[in-house]
């Protein structure tokens, strides 16, 4: 009888371990391309450590019905063709629920229109700041998939002229990146700035990975600017700075989002930098906020102030929690990405113990309305957000807050320029 109680516990202990084993290998593949080389890469390595870390804590308070997310990343190289070629990877063999990426519009674009829109599989990408992506979306060309954690340059150009202004800019060269980003950022800049006062005395694309500047530099020059517009990413855009440094330029800059970045901060020199802003989409901070940056560097070894860290954190929660409300059937996830930041919800914050009251309620059928650590977002039928704007400025080597304006005077303002 011993024999017998030992042999059939034996076998409940083996049934168990399989069990649990079982439970292990149970995953949930999310697909992310990342620029994680490249002129944006700095980027993209930061944006799928934020991921990674949302995932995380998703896992840590149950999973997504009991399964783990597990990423599936690729390098995008920060180019198109390459970052397209990984997506359909992701979407035709993998068959990923979901994509998160690209980090710039050069690479979320050709994903969305020759991957994931055709295939109607929802991406989301944490800074893709391309009005290009709205007007894709009032076409009717992505099939309601595509949202984003970061305003649209529509919004965050007239900014960015607000701040030139106060700062002092009378006249601006410019020198950008030739890309659909740099395009449509310079292009909403420069109407905003004009109406506003300012005199834009160049205006000069460049190719990416060139290089030597100098002749671009040289252009940029003419008309004797006070200051430059640099339009950038922090390799390129340093390699720019110290060229317009070295042939005498002032050395007053107003920098994108992108430039918010220690590498181009080291690059350039502090020294050389004591006189450069720039603006970034806000946050309205929530406990999101403050388990973000407490928790973020010591899980990545990366700044949370990286430009992508915070809203990649922000786009891996909401695709995770999405999914843990479509269960088996993610035919509609686009529809559950609107149920994770339902308005009716209980309030969500970031973190094991926030999540794991996401998926109590969830599996209860109540709304949830996750407030993240850019604050609390809600996507419209394109996909974009609002939101205020930071105002930063590179004191002592390192990138400070300035100030803040917020999402009705740029709206004042747009009005305004109208």
């Amino acid at each position: 009888m011993k024999k017998t109680i030992f042999q059939i516990t034996t076998a409940l202990a083996l049934l168990a371990a399989a069990g649990a084993a079982n439970a292990a290998d149970c995953k949930v593949t999310v697909g992310l391309v990342m620029e994680l080389t490249g002129p944006a890469g700095e980027y993209g390595q930061a944006g799928a450590k934020s991921v990674e870390m949302a995932f995380r804590d998703i896992n840590a308070a149950g999973g997504v019905h009991g399964c783990d997310l597990v990423t599936d990343t690729r390098d995008s190289q920060s180019q198109g063709n390459v970052a397209v070629d990984a997506a359909t990877q992701l979407v035709q063999v993998k068959k990923v629920p979901a994509v998160i990426g690209g980090i710039i519009s050069s690479v979320t674009i050709p994903i969305l229109t020759s991957v994931t829109a055709p295939a109607k599989v929802v991406q989301i990408s944490p800074a893709a700041s391309s009005p290009t992506l709205t007007a894709l979306g009032r076409e009717g060309k992505t099939n309601g998939i595509f949202f984003r954690t970061i305003t649209s340059d529509s919004l965050q150009g007239i900014a960015a002229a607000k701040y030139a202004i106060d700062k002092g800019f009378k006249k601006l060269a410019i020198i950008h990146v030739n890309s659909d980003f740099g395009v449509n950022m310079v292009a909403e800049f420069s109407k905003a700035y004009k109406a506003l006062g300012g005199t834009i005395v160049s205006t000069t694309p460049y190719n990416e990975k060139q290089s030597s500047y100098a002749s671009e530099v040289t252009a940029g020059m003419a008309g004797s600017p006070d200051g430059l517009y640099l339009v950038s990413t922090p390799v390129d855009g340093a390699t720019i700075a110290r060229t317009w440094i070295s042939q005498g330029g002032p050395q007053k800059f107003l920098l994108n989002d992108g430039m918010n970045s220690p590498d181009f901060i080291d690059s350039v020199g502090a020294d050389y930098l004591k006189d450069a802003y720039g603006t970034s989409s806000g946050t309205t901070p929530t406990p999101s906020t403050d388990y973000f940056n407490k928790n973020y560097k010591d899980f990545s070894g990366i700044e949370p102030t990286n430009p992508a860290a915070d809203r990649a954190y922000d786009a891996g929660a909401i695709v995770g929690l999405a999914l843990a409300i479509a269960g088996d059937d993610t035919s509609k996830l686009k529809d559950d990405i609107y149920k994770v930041v339902d308005p009716k919800g209980t309030p969500i914050y970031a973190g094991k113990d926030e999540f794991a009251k996401a998926l109590g309620l969830i599996k209860e059928g109540k709304p949830i309305r996750y407030e993240g650590v850019i604050g609390p977002v809600s996507f419209d039928q394109y996909g974009d957000i609002t939101g205020p704007f930071r105002l930063w400025k590179i004191a002592d080597g390192k990138v400070t807050t300035d100030g803040e304006l917020k999402m009705e005077d740029v709206a004042a303002l747009k009005d305004k320029i109208k």
